[in-house]
């Protein structure tokens, strides 16, 4: 078991093994599920990597769209 405080802020410190585990985020979708606390770490930036990369790879919306079309039918 790894334990976290509360701070007086209403703050909480990640523990590093829980960190190294779920691997490192500014941001964190935090949710109620049942009495417990759950904190999902987000990547702001990855939409709009993955954006670029497809520009990079010749990819546009329509072939995705297209794509995503082909995937639902099967």
């Amino acid at each position: 078991m790894v334990v976290a405080k509360r701070t007086i802020k209403n703050q909480l410190t990640l523990p590093k093994a829980v960190v190294e585990q779920a691997g490192m985020a500014d941001y964190y979708d935090v949710v109620c599920d049942n009495g417990r606390i759950v904190l999902t770490p987000l990547h702001p930036g990855g939409a709009a990597a993955a954006r670029m990369r497809l520009v990079e790879l010749g990819i546009s919306e329509t072939d995705v769209a297209e794509a995503v079309i082909w995937a639902r039918r099967q």
